[in-house]
């Protein structure tokens, strides 16, 4: 029988490792990709954030290599990333085995990074037009909402913070006016402005001050204007700061002020529960992120502007189409699309609704009346005219000013269809048409029904909300882990970067190799 021969085994073996790490490494391996890229990054503006002097500090460039590594392997903790550096080959040739500890690397995301990832994630996409896998003339455009690092209880709203500071102006009013009569003092004129706290403090300060002079020493009324000093005062503050913090806002949460209070679909009750959390917009192309924003608008009609000017901003130029689904159609921003010569291949609320055979067939709606343009009325289905009234100016939440007509019929209460026709208790109907609406809906239609449109409309669906579906569930990526806009910023610009070059590595070496 012949000796069996076992190959030499040492563990303490000095060349464990050959004298080059890059030897375990394939060619074409994805982590030669990414190190290729981030070579091509100006990253000047990280460098400036260094000081010169004291201890040396680790490379910049290598630092932002593990970083984008870590999250191309859906790995986000720092403590995970600080591991990595001492077990994986891949990061250990990236870091030319250098070790930063989590801190370092925390540290490096928190005040090196978060200013600049967006810039990043700009070059990044350049290289991807310059590479033909992109070409920015296009942008399918779709917003998902991601939850906050923040506690789901530390809510403040808005409403009930207004409310509570209107009932203490109130009782603080009655109890200041009140003392002001007792000591014959002028009477502070009131309105129904609520009192800021400073104009409370100088007015109990006037009071007091003036039972001080007098010599008035009724323990009663000294007590009652002093409890306002000391806790009535503090808490109009207190309402004042909340009030300044969400601004614009309905909610926002004290453990992150920035974010705001919406509903999730990602509920684990499954009860519509509102969290804190960003309204994550985004714009792709081939499944490439091409722009991205966070919002505190939970629904996506009031983002669409803002979003549109940021890719202009981004690039210097706007893309020619747009492509979204209805709860970004409206007037408002139909008008910005076409003044900015954007082909609005949008859908609004009732694109597929007004269709049904139900909603067609029925002679009630406004819609299916005659209109008589010249005379400008309306015809109802037992003949009588809807003469017009009045236009009727209306301002959105948004800022946006629309017009609607007003027509009103001249007696309806005998008609034997007044029951099909409307419900409300008038003896003659009257109804609201917005014509510039109407017609660009009628615009819109015709290019989401056109050969383009169908092929745009049958494109959105795997376009952002399949990425949107890569991000949160194929790379585990529900929750920010930082708290603040401009960390949370930061923290979804490397989600996209290393998004893109994921996407990038497996669509094709190719163009990417020639950057080595």
């Amino acid at each position: 029988m012949a000796k069996v021969v076992y190959k030499s085994y040492n563990q303490n073996d000095s060349h464990l490792f050959p004298y080059c790490i890059g030897d375990f490494i394939p060619e074409n391996d994805p982590v030669r990709v990414l190190d290729a890229i981030v070579e091509h990054l100006d990253i000047s503006a990280i460098e400036a954030t260094y000081k010169g002097g004291g201890a040396s500090s680790f490379a910049p460039r290598m630092l932002l290599k593990v970083v984008l590594y870590a999250y191309l392997q859906n790995v986000y903790s720092g403590r995970k990333m600080e591991k990595l550096l001492k077990r994986d080959v891949n990061f250990m040739w990236l870091s030319g085995m250098q070790r930063p500890d989590y801190n370092t690397i925390n540290l490096f995301r928190k005040n090196r990074l978060a200013d600049v990832m967006d810039d990043i994630f700009t070059q990044v996409v350049q290289m991807l037009v310059d590479a033909k896998f992109i070409s920015l003339e296009v942008q399918y455009i779709d917003g998902t909402k991601i939850e906050a690092n923040a506690n789901k209880y530390t809510f403040v709203w808005k409403k009930a913070t207004k409310t509570n500071q209107g009932k203490l102006d109130l009782k603080v009013k009655s109890i200041l006016r009140e003392a002001e009569r007792i000591l014959d003092m002028e009477i502070a004129e009131e309105s129904d402005i609520v009192m800021t706290a400073e104009e409370m403090q100088k007015r109990t300060d006037d009071i007091l001050a003036h039972m001080d002079e007098k010599g008035i020493s009724d323990k009663k009324l000294r007590r009652a204007v002093a409890k306002v000093k000391e806790e009535s005062v503090p808490k109009m503050k207190e309402y004042e700061e909340k009030l300044e913090i969400v601004g614009e806002r309905g909610s926002y949460s004290k453990t992150d002020p920035d974010a705001t209070f919406m509903r999730m679909k990602e509920d684990a009750m499954n009860n519509g529960q509102t969290k804190p959390g960003y309204n994550v917009q985004i714009a792709t192309e081939n499944q490439f992120i091409t722009n991205y924003g966070l919002y505190w608008r939970p629904t996506d009609q009031g983002t669409l502007i803002p979003f549109l000017d940021s890719f202009a901003n981004r690039y210097g130029h706007q893309s020619s189409t747009v492509c979204a689904d209805s709860g970004y159609g409206s007037e408002m921003n139909y008008e910005y699309m076409l003044a900015n010569q954007i082909n609005p291949y949008v859908k609004y609320n009732m694109f597929h609704a007004e269709d049904k055979r139900k909603r067609k067939n029925s002679p009630f709606l406004v819609e299916n009346m005659f209109y008589n343009k010249e005379h400008n009325f309306y015809v109802c289905p037992r003949g009588q005219h809807l003469d017009f009234v009045k236009e009727v100016r209306e301002k959105s939440d948004l800022g946006y000013e629309s017009t609607k007509s007003v027509y009103r019929a001249k007696d309806c209460s005998h008609c034997p269809l007044r029951g099909m026709c409307y419900k409300g208790k008038a003896d003659r109907r009257t109804i609201e048409v917005n014509h510039r609406n109407n017609e660009l809906r009628s615009m819109a239609k015709e290019l989401l029904t056109s050969k383009e449109g169908l092929r745009h409309r049958s494109q959105r669906p795997i376009e952002p909300e399949a990425v949107f579906g890569q991000i949160k569930y194929d790379n585990g990526f529900k929750r920010f882990r930082y708290r603040g806009r401009r960390l949370v910023k930061a923290e979804f610009a490397t989600i996209a970067v290393a998004h893109n070059i994921r996407k990038m590595i497996s669509n094709g070496y190719d163009a990417v190799i020639e950057l080595r």
